[in-house]
């Protein structure tokens, strides 16, 4: 789970990470009350969507008067901003954060993340701030410092000094960014989070250190342990459909294709999504419809596929270990009853009484394609489209 910038900052609040003063503003008048009440002379406008690259969309606006506080957050708010995260469709802005605008002398880069191949998570840092953090590695690796944490332990003081003294931080300076890193590590596995991101963490003219932006992820199979993360929960910021797949415990996210898939297990569907494209198709979804593939969650799959316009034809691929096969073959032949499908489905059934799955769907009132092994099966649905 994704959640917006002012809700990751209040997180970060919570747990000792420096932030500026501000606050959220739903309408332009809420938003020059907000500058108002951090005083000063000059404020940052900043629209709140979950995706990067706001600021070069014109999601982000400096500010020298409550007057064009105002005429910045009527600018922004409504405004549908397009980012390179968030596709040509863009998203609609319905809230803005107004912040102090600060005297930035250096900006830097500070992340603690989940790593996989150690099982254990990783604090990132680096002294090329506001850029992300792929390109950096792709242009100047030499910049990315990185500490690996032992979960039962958690990041130590001497490695969070050490990551600071390494971005070329000095004195009380170098001890304020260890502080913060210390603090973003505390929030980060108090939540269970799979990211905590601050981009930039900047060091003022005072040699203060802050988040300026924040980013928070959630691991969404631990959030039934925090629910006052849950509440946090922007369904206008999500897909339709992924909210639809989300309340029959599916696993499903929309891209861009025309080959509807249906799937159970993960590996077994990402392994479909690249053998589709291999035989000259796209993919429309990843869906995982998970071990048990009962008549239910086969029908509730279907219907989300099938509200998806771009979807041309579907191919079902599953392996039958636990479950059967020809149990599986059954509840794809009764969901079908249920779900009006106008398109090719190509079906692919192996393992536990494979055999008769497919003798099932040979004789089945529905037209299928049937499919022996998962290279046919592409080929197959790939064919259907055309």
């Amino acid at each position: 789970m994704k959640i917006h910038e002012y809700q990751a900052k209040q997180l970060f609040k919570r747990s000792g990470v420096p932030i500026p003063k501000g606050g959220v503003a739903f309408t332009s008048e809420e938003a020059r009350k907000v500058a108002e009440g951090i005083g000063g002379s000059r404020w940052v406008v900043k629209a709140q969507i979950h995706a990067g690259g706001r600021g070069k969309g014109g999601g982000v606006k400096l500010a020298d008067s409550l007057d064009e506080v105002r005429s910045h957050a009527d600018a922004i708010l409504g405004m549908t901003l397009v980012t390179h995260q968030t596709g040509p469709e863009g998203r609609l802005v319905k809230k803005v954060l107004v912040e102090e605008a600060l005297p930035i002398e250096q900006e830097l880069y500070a992340a603690i993340l989940f790593d996989r191949s150690s099982a254990n998570p990783v604090l990132i840092a680096s002294a090329a701030g506001g850029m992300e953090i792929e390109i950096v590695a792709a242009q100047s690796p030499e910049k990315i410092v990185k500490a690996g944490i032992d979960n039962r332990v958690g990041l130590q003081g001497h490695q969070a000094r050490k990551v600071a003294f390494a971005l070329g931080l000095e004195g009380k300076t170098a001890l304020k960014a260890a502080g913060l890193f210390l603090a973003l590590y505390k929030i980060f596995a108090e939540t269970d989070a799979s990211l905590a991101e601050i981009n930039p963490m900047i060091v003022t003219e005072d040699g203060n250190v802050l988040a300026l932006d924040g980013k928070m992820n959630f691991d969404d199979n631990a959030l039934f342990r925090h629910p006052d993360v849950v509440e946090f929960r922007d369904l206008d910021e999500e897909e339709e459909l992924e909210i639809e797949a989300s309340k029959h415990d599916l696993n499903y996210i929309k891209l861009d294709g025309n080959v509807g898939c249906m799937v159970n297990g993960a590996g077994l569907a990402m392994a479909t999504m690249d053998i589709i494209k291999l035989a000259g198709g796209e993919p429309a979804n990843f869906l995982d419809v998970g071990g048990g593939a009962s008549v239910e969650r086969v029908a509730a799959a279907f219907k989300i596929l099938m509200s998806d316009p771009n979807v041309k034809a579907v191919l079902i691929n599953i392996f039958g270990g636990i479950v059967r096969c020809d149990r599986v073959a059954g509840g794809v032949i009764q969901a079908l009853e249920q779900v009006k499908v106008d398109v090719p489905v190509v079906v692919r059934l192996e393992g536990t009484n494979a055999e008769e799955a497919a003798k099932l769907l040979e004789d089945a009132p529905i037209e299928f394609g049937v499919a022996r092994n998962f290279k046919e099966a592409a080929e197959k649905v790939v064919r259907a489209l055309n």
